[in-house]
């Protein structure tokens, strides 16, 4: 009977999943220097030395928490563009107007990527190399995709719409509900249609 009872509970989540889900709430939250290792150990519900198992150092944890980010960032870029595949235009625009809500919600804090390398100045710090490698394949991608609509100058489009989606995750943290981030789609459309080749 116990182990039928057993079978039918749900597996508990292994203690490293279970600290790097609560650092990921509290760091986006609250900021990673704010967040002390013994909060995180306590409302995961495991021990200072068992997260220490798990994690080497609180940089490494942080570096985790960003990569985590940083795929949950790459599956909403890319999952805008299904369908249009050989649309870019519209797979950024659709991405833009997805960020345009998100940032203008109550509780948004940005970018965790970004909001990293903003804490983290130190060039060999683990979460900031993290964040800096990010960003650095967000401008390639940009550029590949400025390409593929026909800009006249790629980089340097990539470079304006780089400069917006960034003004977007800080703007949407202080203005909120009817700030400049709910716009960023469009002003995006705007700059592509002013780049585009005669």
């Amino acid at each position: 009977m116990t182990g039928s009872a057993n079978a039918a509970s749900p597996p508990q989540p292994r203690a490293a999943e279970r600290i790097l889900k609560t650092a990921r709430e509290l760091f986006y939250k609250e900021g990673i220097r704010a967040v002390g290792v013994d909060t995180i150990a306590s409302e995961a519900g495991v021990t200072k030395p068992t997260l220490y198992r798990c994690f080497n150092s609180k940089d490494e944890l942080a570096a985790a928490y960003v990569r985590v980010y940083d795929a949950e960032f790459w599956a909403r870029f890319e999952g805008a563009g299904v369908g249009f595949e050989n649309d870019p235009r519209t797979h950024l625009r659709n991405y833009l107007a997805g960020l345009g809500e998100r940032a203008t919600l109550a509780g948004y804090r940005g970018c965790g990527l970004s909001n990293a390398a903003v804490e983290y100045p130190e060039e060999d710090n683990p979460a900031r190399m993290v964040a800096e490698g990010g960003k650095v394949l967000l401008r390639e991608r940009l550029e590949g995709m400025a390409e593929r609509m026909g800009a006249r100058n790629p980089g340097l489009l990539a470079d304006g719409l780089l400069l917006l989606i960034e003004g977007a995750f800080v703007s949407g943290q202080i203005f909120h509900e009817g700030g400049p981030a709910g716009s960023v789609a469009v002003i995006a459309d705007m700059l592509i249609e002013a780049s585009l080749k005669d």
